[in-house]
């Protein structure tokens, strides 16, 4: 029984929340026992791309909530959307051959803004929901046409797919497989197309590693016969497994091969849709052209959940037409007020210009920043597509040394960052960005040397502790 129900918003110290948090919320990705004893971080109101917490303290959001806060926070046209669609219609489902304005609507506006060949969607509530869709429907395509045995489902090491049992399984994240039994039958992975880790040591340059990391997924299709392999999955850019940005030769020439092979090709664009690389999706960007793609996160710029799956003609011809009823679907799929919450979300973004805004000029002004903190003695690779960025950190600039991974360098940047105002995310030795696609020059500037103060924060530890011979 809670003990302090009755505090109000405005009287509720940060102590008061903490307390109330470690007693009764259970995160996310979390040690339930040391988040308790240290404390959350309380978040009470955000604006543009800054939040604020408990204690007052301003915080710029480089990281847009979780990859999702596209537009910025507070933006009125989508709290007036949610607002209007609660008063009109709260909810009605999409069962019982039924369908609401809002989803239709949207349906529609997604086709118009998606690449040519995606007329149909299929709605969900979360990118893991989608990547669960993406399951079942790959093989239910495969099933229809009468190939029922080719139900193989490809992705990469250090993937990151959603966190539902299909979603975790086509994910390549060892620490989830290594909890619930993952990955679930059928679905099997290759080595992610990581230049740093797999090519620099060889000798290759980026474009000679694109081609051999591609070549990975023909000698996958090989072993396991191309008439038990449905589909391949990847994300455009892996984003929480640390912005790994592809050679510009790995997308073109993992289409040839899934096209070799009668392959489906499946893009998640849960992180990289809706302009966060100068492009509608990402998949545009890197020169693929996906038969389905998975969307959540800047659908909606995360102020309301939804997610769901662009389908394109190859598989929603042979769906409608010979499919029969496809048994898979959501409470949510299609809700009211989410769907127009993404409506006002997606005219917004067409209607500010943002993804042009990301393609040719704030992208372009982040990568310019981003070559001068190349330069930052900690720093041994910096990279950017579109408003994502990565820093890798390492002990030994000149010879790409790594820190002792118990050293754990990223989380003592992230340490700094929060002190310092600025959510920037670590992931291993790399610290990661993504923020708001309203951000302007001037406030990437500003972050920008917010990132430069916390490096120099880190590297003056490292320097006291003995990680580093010198500075």
């Amino acid at each position: 029984m809670s003990n302090n129900t009755t505090g109000t918003r405005s009287t509720r110290s940060t102590r008061d929340w903490q307390e109330a948090d470690a007693r009764h919320f259970l995160h996310p990705f979390t040690d339930f026992q040391s988040l308790a004893k240290k404390g959350s971080r309380i978040i009470t109101r955000a604006d543009n791309i800054y939040l604020w917490d408990s204690d007052g303290n301003k915080i710029l959001d480089a990281m847009s909530g979780l990859w999702c806060v596209n537009v910025g926070y507070g933006q009125k046209a989508l709290i007036d959307a949610a607002t209007k669609q609660l008063g009109e219609l709260p909810f009605y489902n999409a069962f019982f051959q039924t369908a609401t304005p809002p989803a239709i609507e949207l349906a529609e506006l997604l086709a118009e803004v998606s690449p040519p060949g995606f007329e149909h969607v299929f709605f969900s509530g979360s990118g893991s929901e989608g990547n669960d869709t993406i399951v079942r429907m790959v093989r239910r395509y495969w099933d229809v046409l009468g190939e029922p045995g080719r139900d193989i489902i490809i992705s990469r090491h250090n993937a990151y797919h959603g966190s539902t049992m299909a979603g975790a399984s086509l994910g390549g994240m060892a620490g989830m497989h290594a909890q619930g039994g993952l990955p679930i039958p059928g679905i099997v992975h290759i080595p992610q197309p990581y230049w740093w880790d797999h090519g620099r040591h060889q000798g290759l340059s980026r474009e000679q590693f694109g081609l051999l990391a591609a070549s990975w997924l023909e000698d996958r299709i090989l072993e396991l016969g191309p008439h038990r392999v449905a589909a391949f999955i990847g994300e455009p850019v892996q984003g929480a497994g640390g912005v790994i940005i592809p050679p510009s030769t790995y997308w073109p020439e993992v289409q040839r091969i899934c096209d070799k092979y009668g392959v489906l090709l499946v893009s998640d664009e849960v992180i990289c849709g809706f302009g966060r690389t100068g492009r509608w999706f990402g998949s545009e960007t890197m020169g693929a052209r996906p038969d389905l793609m998975t969307f959540a996160k800047g659908v909606t710029s995360g102020y309301i959940p939804l997610g769901g799956v662009m389908v394109g003609d190859r598989v929603a011809k042979m769906l409608i037409e010979r499919g029969g009823e496809f048994a898979h679907g959501y409470t949510y799929s299609g809700h009211p007020v989410a769907c127009a919450v993404g409506l006002a979300n997606v005219r917004l973004i067409r209607d500010l210009g943002l993804v042009e805004r990301v393609r040719t000029d704030v992208g372009p002004y982040l990568a310019a920043a981003y070559r001068e903190l190349a330069s930052h003695p900690l720093v041994g690779d910096a990279e950017t597509c579109g408003l994502m960025g990565a820093l890798l950190l390492v002990a030994d600039k000149s010879g790409g040394k790594a820190f002792a991974p118990e050293l754990e360098i990223g989380m003592v940047c992230r340490g700094h960052c929060f002190r310092e105002g600025l959510i920037m995310r670590a992931v291993g030795d790399r610290m990661i960005i993504a923020p708001p696609l309203v951000i302007t020059r001037a406030q990437i500037d500003e972050m920008v040397g917010l990132i430069r103060r916390c490096l120099d924060l880190t590297l003056a530890d490292a320097v006291r502790e003995g990680w580093l011979k010198s500075a």
